[in-house]
């Protein structure tokens, strides 16, 4: 009787992880199919319109000027979030550059990701200025970035393209070849 019922016990703890784990996924999913402004969202998209448009969010330029995600539209973006505590982003800095130089309409957006403990504006600075990197930096010191694009690994890289739709997201580092293909998609 006992083992009954601790199996009946794990058998209610079981759903109701299941079921608040399908809640909680239904609900992030729709919050950013809202947050997008998507007419995917709506049901109402064509072939044309299948990719999600993407978040718009203020992020401070390397002068400290606040600059919103929107303000690139018409240009090809490749939006890198990075840290300087992340091997894998640094690893990747070096091919970002080359293609920086070698795609100068695309819009590189080196977004650190600067929560203002274990990474700060500072300390990002001093990477770049050490490693003589010339492709743009940006900081994300109010996270919205990382909030409205559900960043939880890093580096990720998001490609937009000019009409500022979402074409790719790639989740971890990039070798020089997948970069480029990403550039490409959005071209």
């Amino acid at each position: 009787m006992k083992n009954m019922f601790k199996w009946l016990l794990i058998l209610v703890l079981l759903a109701g992880i299941i079921g608040g784990s399908t809640v909680l996924y239904n609900r992030l999913s729709k919050d950013y199919k809202e947050n997008n402004n998507s007419k995917v969202a709506s049901g109402e998209n064509t072939a044309e319109d299948e990719a999600l448009a993407v978040p718009d969010f203020t992020m401070l330029d390397y002068n400290g000027k606040e600059v919103n995600l929107s303000d690139f539209k018409g240009k090809p973006i490749v939006l890198n979030f990075w840290a300087t505590w992340c091997y894998y982003c640094k690893e990747e800095m070096p091919e970002f550059d080359k293609a920086a130089k070698e795609y100068p309409d695309v819009q590189f957006i080196m977004l650190n990701v600067t929560d203002g403990l274990r990474e700060t504006e500072e300390s990002a600075r001093k990477y770049i200025e050490d490693n003589g990197y010339e492709f743009d930096v940006f900081f994300d010191i109010y996270m919205e970035g990382v909030n409205d694009y559900y960043i939880t690994s890093y580096p990720t890289t998001i490609f937009i393209d000019s009409e500022g739709e979402l074409a790719a997201k790639q989740i971890g580092a990039l070798d020089y070849d997948r970069l480029i293909a990403g550039i490409e998609s959005i071209t």
